[in-house]
């Protein structure tokens, strides 16, 4: 399995080679040559296997050039109960009636994100070691993609971890995760302004290739394909936990996914073009709803800074989703040139409009909707009220978006984003009481917190990894 640009200007490349350059030499993003294909033999067959065995499953159709053997050592070590809770990884909650959570979020953050990127940290290791080399990673977060991050790198040999946080966005908890920690390879850097400001920022550093060649710059968002195939692996999980026992061995399900920069609903989109049986993929959004607007209108139109508005569910206060350009690769049927013209488009007109494709986003099983603050506090209060399960805002999002597209027969998984204490604020608005608090994390936010406030300019950043690179 190789690999090649969206934008067409990258060379065929193995897997372990995208996996250390994140963005691709041409400003695009890496995408395999040809989406594998699961048959309904395989399906049946992973039905029984552990999560870690079915995460090497799936992403040995991913990753061709590591030992098989290695692979299998690489997801064995990952997803163990030690580092995510209990021996049943990725539990499912039910809620109601055909609904039910995928538990995706009792890794060592709480996040959703930790089922990759904890992947990600033995990955790179491993992989570093077979070259030699090192690796500074350049990051963006709005909240969870950082903490996920550090805690999967932190230790980790060869490698330098440079994230950056919008400061004063993000939540005390989601602050405390990140700052206090103290090991000499983490670096966090607070940037005056949104997350889309350090999105930009990573995506310019990332483009100057001599810069990044020079320093050995390397990504953990979702722009690096390492993260979608991990996540892919869940999809194949919740569908075996829902459909266990059904009379058709194909059924479908149906997955809702809070979504702000749309890397966890592609890996939604990619196990479904594999062949796995899903009827729908629900895109849930907040009020900044620039992909609910696309999938109801065909009209892409990224907000600026100023327009992005500062919401109760922050991981998703994003309006530039950095995933986006993988599915309208697809959905340009994998043409590069088009793909390249309609980006040149954006960058001229600030919009694009696709509007004749729409059709074919019910084919790749899209809906979207979007829940404002005052629909998270009363599906919060509601979801409480009715199971006693505290879920947190993203998920609440969820879950309020997936409830009109529940289908008679197909179950609707809602794809957990966080554990609730890491937005105890919002938990208390709409419960009156503080989000429940796991064992260890009593009192993470009075921890010595070690951060770096910087102006939001690619230039300053630049300065501080030369200063400190591995």
């Amino acid at each position: 399995m190789k690999y090649l640009s969206t934008r067409g200007g990258m060379a065929p490349q193995p897997f372990t080679d995208v996996l250390l350059e994140g963005l691709a030499p041409d400003g695009g993003l890496a995408v395999p040559e040809a989406i594998p294909q699961v048959t309904p033999e395989q399906l049946q067959a992973w039905r029984s296997l552990s999560y870690a065995d079915l995460a090497y499953e799936v992403l040995k159709l991913f990753i061709t050039d590591i030992p098989e053997q290695d692979l299998r050592e690489l997801t064995r070590k990952t997803y163990r109960p030690e580092v995510f809770g209990g021996e049943v990884i990725v539990p499912l909650k039910p809620l109601k009636q055909g609904v039910a959570l995928l538990g995706l979020s009792e890794g060592p953050t709480l996040a959703f994100k930790d089922m990759a990127m904890q992947f990600l940290g033995n990955l790179f290791e491993y992989v570093l070691a077979r070259r030699g080399t090192t690796l500074n990673i350049l990051g963006a977060t709005s909240g969870d993609t950082g903490s996920a991050a550090e805690y999967a790198m932190r230790g980790k040999k060869g490698v330098a971890v440079f994230m950056l946080s919008p400061a004063g966005r993000m939540s005390a908890f989601q602050r405390a995760q990140m700052y206090s920690l103290q090991d000499a390879n983490i670096h966090n850097l607070a940037v005056h302004g949104v997350f889309d400001d350090c999105q930009d920022i990573v995506k310019a550093v990332s483009g100057d290739l001599a810069f990044k060649t020079a320093h050995r710059i390397g990504a953990v968002n979702s722009i690096n394909w390492a993260r979608i195939a991990a996540q892919v692996v869940y999809y194949f999980h919740g569908w075996r936990l829902a459909t266990e026992g059904a009379a058709d061995p194909m059924a479908q399900v149906s997955f809702a996914v809070p979504s702000g920069n749309f890397g966890n609903i592609l890996a939604g989109h990619v196990a479904r073009s594999m062949g796995l049986p899903i009827r729908r993929l629900v895109l849930a959004t907040n009020e900044n709803n620039v992909l609910e607007e696309f999938f109801r209108t065909g009209i892409y139109r990224p907000r600026a800074s100023s327009e992005t508005y500062e919401t109760s569910s922050p991981s998703m206060d994003i309006s530039k989703a950095s995933n986006f350009e993988r599915f309208v690769y697809d959905l340009l049927g994998r043409d590069p040139a088009r793909l390249k013209a309609l980006w040149d488009e954006l960058a001229a007109q600030g919009s694009f409009d696709l509007s004749a494709y729409r059709p074919q986003f019910a084919q790749y099983g899209f809906v979207s909707g979007t829940s404002t603050h005052a629909d998270r506090l009363a599906t919060i209060r509601q979801v409480h009220a009715e199971t006693g399960v505290v879920i947190d805002p993203h998920t609440a999002d969820g879950v309020k978006v997936a409830l009109p597209f529940v289908e008679p027969g197909v179950p609707m998984l809602v794809l957990e984003t966080a554990l609730p204490v890491k937005f105890s604020a919002t938990i208390e608005e709409a419960l009156g009481q503080p989000a429940p608090r796991p064992a260890g994390f009593e009192n993470i936010e009075q921890l010595p917190q070690r951060v770096q406030t910087v102006n939001g300019d690619a230039q300053t950043i630049k300065d501080l990894i030369a200063a400190e690179a591995v």
